[in-house]
């Protein structure tokens, strides 16, 4: 990857975070509170829909910036010595490493932002003072492997089907699909993930949520799943993935749209 393609990749992808993160915020706290183990009422409900963004402002565009470098980067690499038949394969080995990456500061956003979201009453700040002073700094990484787990199957999903449907409509129109077409296609391949990952998502949002001490707080990602099955059943597993869907599907359009069309101008 040369230097401009680096910095077009870095800076794009940071504004494409940006944007969809602080544009979509009320989504995710209706979403996290539907997940949380107390209920949406006894989380807050409606109150307080903005809480915990300071979190994510300062964490969406370095997280950001990290997946679409790495993604980037590997795709280039891998493509180089791969026939053009296992492009679906990079793009899922590509996505899955850069999702890896950004997660390490991803993770500590997600932690302050989704007890903040849970307890608005509680400030950010006070939240971040909280778990250091419990947990240490290991405790901004509690749901570090369940939230790799997400994101790994998501980017499955998504991205060798963004690419591929992006694909698909430039040969059908024959010409490279413009910004709002490669959003679109961001849309439905954003949906289509997240309905599929739902469950694990259920189980990330449970984790971080955990108090000290309890079995969910291990991080044993089959033992919440199961847990919750046993419970509250399937509609447990799937808790909240109508305001998920409609968040990703919008934030894949905003995402990766913006990207598109921020990488287009730089490069």
């Amino acid at each position: 990857m040369h230097r401009r393609e680096f910095t077009a990749s870095l800076v794009a992808g940071g504004i494409a975070g940006m944007c969809v993160d602080l544009v979509l915020y009320p989504l995710d706290t209706i979403k996290t509170r539907l997940q949380s183990p107390q209920g949406f009422f006894k989380a807050s409900g409606f109150r307080g829909i903005y809480a915990g963004v300071p979190s994510v402002a300062i964490g969406s565009f370095p997280s950001a910036s990290a997946f679409f470098v790495t993604y980037e980067y590997f795709k280039s690499v891998l493509s180089t010595f791969s026939p053009p038949y296992l492009s679906p394969v990079i793009h899922m080995v590509s996505a899955s490493l850069g999702e890896t990456v950004a997660c390490v500061i991803r993770v500590p956003t997600e932690v302050v932002k989704q007890r903040t979201q849970a307890s608005p009453s509680t400030s950010t700040y006070r939240i971040l003072l909280l778990t250091l002073r419990e947990e240490g700094i290991l405790g901004l990484y509690r749901g570090y492997s369940s939230t790799v787990l997400r994101e790994v199957p998501f980017s499955l999903v998504q991205f060798p089907l963004w690419e591929f449907l992006k694909g698909l409509w430039s040969w059908r129109q024959g010409h490279v699909v413009y910004s709002w077409q490669a959003a679109v296609c961001g849309a439905f391949a954003g949906g289509m993930a997240a309905a599929v990952t739902t469950p694990l998502d259920v189980a990330k949002t449970r984790i971080m949520l955990a108090k000290v001490g309890t079995t969910e707080a291990k991080g044993n990602v089959t033992t919440v799943l199961y847990n919750i099955w046993r419970t509250e059943g399937i509609s447990g597993l799937f808790a909240g993935i109508v305001p998920r869907v409609a968040w990703i599907s919008f934030g894949g359009f905003i995402f990766l749209g913006a990207y598109e069309k921020a990488r287009s101008l730089l490069l």
